[in-house]
């Protein structure tokens, strides 16, 4: 949707609720499934649900890719046509995906100015960043402003993902720094966090059972946090929508979150952190 002349974008990595992205006028980009000889526009032709449940069962292992050249510019001259004169779109790392050179090569050719924003990570690391743009153009800021609105969460964001297993992210190639857990990749529970910095994936810590990996998720996360301020949280999952719940509801009652959201991460993500995966991704006013 445009507003204030200004289109806000994202591609579909972001994880953002459908109803904040309703709410907002936020145009998503779906990023691309391959599986098998069929291609599926990530949260369109495939849901959530629909990939967690075949991926444990389907011996095929699906990849992804990014929208073509194509489509960037069908979406920028969609934008244009309703009046954009100005365009923003904020993509998942440029570490983990093409998709931030190939927005930015098609968006050089345009007649408006398109502005790419390297999110320097993935799901709601990416979605904190245009919530805070679609709140600055809800406020009246300029596109700059906006930019810099973003910029000021991305410099705070904490993201802590804990994986049911390493298997994923070492297949998908998007393991990063995070090779010193393969040694024992069978026998823990790995926890790994997004650099803000690089967009790249570090380790962060281990554990032995589940139970205690969530223990060590929320402890490691809220160290980095100053709860003394407001927060914005976000509890995202790998189709695990009662652990997901319940860290949430556990989270409301000990910090009492300004923004607390909680939402299953898509399956472009989900196919690098697997099934049963929970994350806690947030920033501090």
């Amino acid at each position: 949707m445009v507003k204030n002349s200004i289109a806000l974008m994202a591609d579909s990595t972001c994880d953002i609720p459908e109803d904040l992205i309703e709410q907002y006028g936020i145009t998503i980009i779906p990023e691309l499934v391959i599986w098998g000889d069929k291609t599926f526009r990530d949260r369109v032709d495939i849901t959530p649900q629909e990939f967690y449940e075949r991926i444990e069962k389907d011996p095929v292992r699906p990849t992804t890719t990014l929208p073509s050249p194509a489509e960037f510019e069908k979406v920028y001259k969609d934008a244009i046509s309703q009046g954009a004169r100005e365009i923003i779109l904020f993509t998942v790392s440029a570490a983990m995906s093409g998709t931030y050179q190939a927005a930015k090569q098609v968006g050089e050719r345009m007649e408006v100015p398109v502005y790419v924003i390297d999110s320097k990570g993935p799901t709601m690391s990416l979605g904190w960043q245009v919530l805070a743009a679609a709140r600055g153009r809800e406020k009246g800021l300029n596109i700059q402003e906006m930019m810099k609105a973003a910029d000021q969460v991305r410099e705070k964001l904490v993201q802590i993902v804990c994986l049911n297993t390493l298997e994923y992210l070492h297949r998908g190639g998007r393991i990063g720094s995070a090779t010193k857990f393969l040694g024992t990749l069978l026998d823990i529970k790995p926890l790994v966090q997004i650099n803000h910095q690089t967009g790249t994936v570090e380790p962060s810590a281990q554990a032995r059972t589940r139970k205690k990996s969530i223990e060590v998720l929320i402890e490691r996360f809220f160290e980095q946090i100053q709860t003394e301020k407001p927060i914005h949280v976000a509890v995202l999952h790998g189709n695990a929508p009662d652990e997901a719940h319940a860290i949430a509801e556990r989270i409301r009652k000990t910090y009492a979150p300004k923004e607390l959201l909680i939402n299953i991460t898509g399956p472009v993500l989900g196919l690098n952190t697997g099934p049963r995966a929970l994350a806690l991704c947030g920033y501090s006013e």
